[in-house]
């Protein structure tokens, strides 16, 4: 098999142009993907496919993620600075009005949401406008209208900005500190656990490290050997590479945009890349 992550933060509006918007970058990249005849598929569905459990070709795919899980994944919304904003989800649905349900038929993007109530409201305050733009209230519809699966990105992401995570000895800022079984359940288990209970007719499979970081414990054993109780299939970081049949389903590559690409030329060479591999 042969596929593409591809992921967005759509707190990060800084303007109104490909570079500087991921909204705008969103928009046009879906033109692009499909334009060179590549498929949209879940990002479930890639899992699916490396654990042998699915029969389905995904050669040519690629699966759309976002991280850090606020409004503007699903709301439009008024930024103070840039304006109103097209959400990443009604940007699906705009595509799917020019193109037809056809065009794209498995059209989907998985968000991967900080699960922690408090946190997010801090880093509502600390990192953006301090508008309530990190709410949960939207991730039930999310997950009903078939386009968007909401996943874990941690509890608190072991934030910088935090006064207080989970963390044992508050080594904030990166998550390679997370590199004990206590730290690991409170950051991952516990998020999982969280976004079951408060996000149901749905159950969390998936997970994306915080700052696209990890470490040697839970690459090599919490992940793999504790599946029974964390009950994650995967795990998605941040290297630049195409996902094949190689790929440690614990640390799946994925380009992020902007540090991988800031222009749709940039985009175009990266798919046409990992088709030609």
């Amino acid at each position: 098999m042969r596929a593409t992550i591809l992921a967005y933060h759509a707190v990060n509006i800084a303007g109104n142009d490909y570079d500087s918007n991921d909204h705008v970058a969103f928009a046009a990249d879906l033109e692009t993907i499909h334009r060179l005849g590549l498929r949209i598929v879940p990002l479930a569905w890639v899992v699916d496919a490396l654990l042998g459990r699915t029969d389905r070709d995904l050669s040519d795919a690629v699966a759309l993620t976002c991280d850090d899980g606020s409004d503007f994944d699903y709301f439009d919304l008024d930024h103070p600075q840039h304006g109103r904003q097209r959400s990443l989800f009604n940007t699906l649905i705009d595509f799917r009005r020019r193109h037809g349900i056809d065009a794209q038929p498995h059209l989907h993007l998985t968000s991967f949401v900080i699960a922690s109530p408090v946190a997010r409201e801090t880093l509502d305050r600390r990192c953006l406008a301090g508008r309530n733009w990190m709410r949960d209230s939207w991730w039930r519809a999310a997950h009903a209208s078939g386009l968007v699966a909401i996943e874990n990105h941690s509890w608190d992401h072991n934030h910088a900005e935090l006064p207080q995570t989970v963390q044992r000895a508050q080594a904030k800022g990166t998550f390679r500190t997370i590199d004990t079984h206590a730290d690991a359940d409170a950051e991952i288990r516990q998020a999982s656990d969280w976004l079951d209970k408060h996000c149901p007719a749905r159950a969390t499979s998936l997970f994306a490290y915080p700052y696209g970081e990890t470490n040697d414990y839970l690459t090599g054993e919490y992940f793999p050997q504790h599946g029974h109780e964390h009950r994650l299939r995967a795990a998605v970081g941040t290297e630049p590479a195409p996902v094949d049949g190689n790929s440690d389903v614990w640390h799946l590559p994925r380009y992020v945009c902007g540090p991988h690409w800031s222009a749709p030329e940039g985009l175009e060479g990266i798919l046409r890349d990992a088709r030609d591999r």
